[in-house]
């Protein structure tokens, strides 16, 4: 096995911008993207084999053909064929929808899906940019129902002005919403279950009102209250930073001005890295190597044992590496 990268699943949306094709320096014509799902194993959604011999397998094929040896003994008994994370880069230019994700239990009993804990890393932020995370004050289920219905419901949530990279962790069952202007690096759990709970009473293209889901999510929010929803870390440079460690996924920052090796030898799991700044080669023990630049994720199967990151002579690097 080897370093898989993918094709990119690129999403047009209502509220998309126009970061992301020159962030990954794509020449499609496109407009109003405001995704690309980088790693994807969701039903209808799944991501492609871009490069080396296995080119053209879905991920779910590459799953079941390699098993183990791709994702990790642990997991494939955790998850079977399910790949168990979804990355993606969004790009806000309007305001997303207010929302909420069910849990595993939830998701389970509603959709039999996986829940949907993810984290972001702020890749890029317009300047004023914002987002919110979680309630400012308590509020009660009923008092949550009625604030939807009288346009008062971000009254009570948690607004944060973001620079590059601030870092959110979400926890399912967090009432949250990304804001204009903000261009994030997503890290979820496998799921594309939403509860839009509120839409700033906006139209789609035919002039209709987006549907709201205010009753599902009334029962999958978390109403606690937290001092600070943000996730704080030390930037140190030529040193993994962990950022995120949850039981659906752990998320360290590299920031590089030197090569680097990493030893996954004791690892039992695949390992994403997503480069958010920079280039750089990677190699492997087995004698693979490859080009890795910003905007770009890659997959490495839990056979991996070690990698050696090599940034561009004079240049900085910034990776996120997940894995389960």
């Amino acid at each position: 096995m080897y370093p898989l990268k993918f094709e990119p699943i690129l999403k047009q949306t209502l509220w998309g911008g126009d970061k992301i094709l020159p962030f990954k320096h794509l020449s499609d014509n496109l407009t109003g993207v405001g995704e690309s799902w980088e790693i994807s194993g969701v039903e209808d959604n799944e991501s492609v084999v871009a490069n080396g011999p296995d080119k053209g397998f879905t991920l779910i094929d590459m799953v079941r053909k390699y098993r183990e040896e791709l994702v990790g003994e642990e997991n494939y008994a955790r998850f079977g064929n399910k790949f168990p994370l979804l990355i993606k880069f969004i790009d806000a230019k309007q305001d997303l929808s207010i929302q909420v994700h069910p849990n595993d239990e939830l998701a389970k009993k509603r959709h039999n899906s996986m829940g949907k804990t993810e984290m972001w890393y702020v890749v890029d932020a317009d300047k004023g940019a914002k987002l919110r995370s979680g309630f400012s004050e308590q509020i009660t289920p009923k008092e949550y129902k009625e604030r939807v219905f009288n346009n008062t419901i971000t009254d009570v949530l948690q607004e944060y002005e973001i620079h590059p990279g601030d870092v959110f962790f979400l926890p399912a069952g967090r009432i949250h919403s990304i804001g204009a202007g903000a261009f994030i690096a997503e890290i979820q759990q496998t799921s594309d279950i939403t509860y839009r709970i509120y839409d700033f009473n906006r139209k789609d293209a035919k002039g209709n009102m987006r549907e709201l889901h205010t009753d599902l999510a009334r029962e999958a929010i978390n109403y606690e209250v937290l001092d600070d929803y943000r996730t704080k870390y030390d930037a140190v440079k030529d040193e993994p930073v962990e950022l995120v460690a949850c039981p659906y996924f752990t998320t360290s920052l590299y920031d590089m001005t030197e090569k680097i090796s990493c030893d996954y030898s004791e690892l039992d799991s695949f390992v994403i890295f997503i480069c958010i700044e920079g280039s750089c080669r990677l190699a492997d023990n087995e004698g693979n190597e490859l080009a890795f630049c910003a905007g770009e994720t890659v997959l490495l199967p839990a056979t991996t044992e070690n990698i050696t990151i090599t940034p561009e002579e004079g240049g900085n690097v910034k990776i996120l590496e997940t894995y389960v």
